[in-house]
């Protein structure tokens, strides 16, 4: 069945159970069985809960067995039921799994109740087993948290497979479930999407309900997935987005926009490096051939400057970003029942939480008013343009450690903390940001407007690394972008692209 396995994406495993040509038991034993063999190499998965797990499949299919479900009909309820799945272990509780969140200080906390994502995706039938890598607290774009080792891609164990949302994207890439839960508040989705070769969208601002209650400061975040096919995708933001009232696939759906015709678009093809000072030979390789491939397929591409102040638009993310860390580190007790400690956290993770405290508030009106601006200028831009084409990531998949802060940066961290004067925080955070945008600098700017924006793994490098092109379109958009990609998957099919770790393990 492994083979069989890794031929379908979600959608198609959950048809063969309907269609008792599987069952959920064996569906969870493959993803298991692949966990043991490949996880070891990868580190993508940090909590199992096997057992749990086992037991709901054995009752799935127990109930099928006595005739509990149609299984000619497709519901709500049995969209992707019997399909092995895995949530990001950050922001997104699952009642009585630990939730780490790649920090020390929060090791043992146990939440008492599911987050909305996860109720709606148990209510789809995905049986949650596992728990995926993140970078603490979601910081960097890279997933290396101290408390668990560093997650590497499975196309090149020496390189990420980005973050925050690593571990799902890793854990994809390697065939363990073709479909895993993942978050985006900078850009976390796409980065591991880009960097592992897989579909990552990052819907509109408040198109999936929110995991907590608490809105962020700038409100970066969602909720979604990273996965091999499109119509996944598409699927599951109808079962997240509140399109369970209708029929799945049924006109008005995003199943249903991922199986329509793309109509020629109007493409803004924007070369600006974004955050990023400037674009790596392979990434502009890749945003090119992106641009000539729509181009064939019949849409107009105009080259566009976004005329945005990039360092206007740096300033307001690092102040939203730092009054979130500053939430999650120094406000820590509202949440686990603790007192945080300095030696629970890496030093990035408690000096950013510092700048927020002692720039954040104060700068955060100014920041929200920068943020209302640059969604402005988008959304015009969008009502002349019906997408964005643009970067991932300025470069390939960097290697493991290689953003990793050097001692003296480290040991300026700890002294800054230590006595946080404003002048020396933001000299810190300056160069900190510099280091991290170099590469991923990119995907910020949809996170500050909200709007919906993808990657699109089209192209590979000479060293077979696959790099990621991003197209974004204007808020409520996202039905379009999901045509546009299942147009893409169709002209340049990525899906039997596979690692030489599964080639290797199967």
């Amino acid at each position: 069945m492994h083979s069989d396995y890794l031929a379908h994406d979600a959608t198609g495993l959950a048809e063969l159970v309907r269609k008792r040509e599987a069952s959920a038991r064996e569906l969870l034993d493959i993803a298991i069985s692949r966990t043991e063999a490949v996880n070891p190499a990868i580190n993508a998965i940090v909590l199992k809960d096997y057992d749990a797990a086992r037991q709901r499949a054995s009752r799935d299919d127990a109930s099928r067995a006595n005739g509990a479900d149609n299984a000619d009909g497709v519901s709500a309820q049995t969209a992707l039921a019997g399909v092995p799945y895995l949530i990001k272990d950050l922001g997104a509780p699952v009642a009585g799994l630990r939730m780490a969140m790649g920090s020390r200080h929060y090791r043992h906390f146990i939440p008492t109740e599911d987050a909305p994502v996860v109720a709606l995706a148990k209510a789809a039938g995905l049986n949650i087993f596992a728990k995926t890598s993140t970078s603490e607290l979601g910081q960097m774009p890279y997933t290396e948290p101290e408390l668990f080792g560093a997650c590497r891609n499975p196309w090149n164990l020496d390189h990420t497979p980005g973050g925050s949302s690593g571990g799902a994207a890793a854990a994809v890439a390697a065939g363990i479930v073709p479909l895993a839960h993942a978050s985006d508040g900078g850009g976390s989705i796409r980065i591991p999407a880009s960097c592992c070769g897989l579909f990552g969208l990052k819907p509109s601002r408040g198109r999936v309900p929110r995991t907590t209650a608490v809105v962020a400061a700038g409100e970066l975040g969602v909720d979604h997935a990273v996965s091999r096919s499109v119509r996944d995708s598409a699927l599951l933001l109808d079962l997240l987005g509140g399109n369970v009232d209708r029929p799945l696939g049924a006109p008005g759906t995003f199943l249903s926009a991922s199986r329509e015709t793309c109509k020629p678009l109007n493409i803004a093809y924007v070369t600006e490096p974004m955050l990023a000072p400037s674009l790596s030979a392979d990434a502009r390789a890749a945003l090119d051939d992106a641009a000539q491939l729509a181009s064939s397929l019949g849409h107009n591409i105009e080259p566009v400057s976004l005329g945005i102040d990039f360092a206007a638009v740096r300033h307001a993310f690092l102040t939203l970003w730092s009054v979130t860390a500053e939430d999650l580190v120094l406000n820590a007790e509202r949440i686990s029942g603790r007192k945080p400690l300095r030696a629970e956290f890496e030093i990035s993770t408690w000096t950013m939480a510092h700048v927020g405290r002692k720039l954040g508030e104060r700068g955060l009106p100014a920041a929200l008013e920068e943020q209302r601006r640059i969604t402005e200028r988008l959304t015009d831009l969008l009502n002349r343009y019906d997408v964005i084409l643009c970067a991932t990531l300025a470069a390939p998949p960097i290697k493991i450690g290689e953003m990793q802060p050097t001692s003296a940066e480290r040991m300026q961290m700890r002294a800054v903390t230590t006595m946080p004067l404003e002048a020396l925080l933001k000299k810190v955070l300056s160069e900190a940001s510099n280091k991290a945008f170099t590469w991923a600098g990119c995907t910020e700017l949809f996170n500050l407007s909200g709007q919906p924006a993808m990657s699109v793994p089209l192209y590979w490098n000479a060293r077979g690394l696959p790099i990621g092109v991003q197209f974004a379109a204007r808020v409520g958009g996202d039905a379009t972008l999901l045509r546009l990609a299942a147009q893409l998957e169709m002209a340049r099919p990525w899906f039997d692209k596979r690692p030489p770790l599964i080639q290797a393990r199967n």
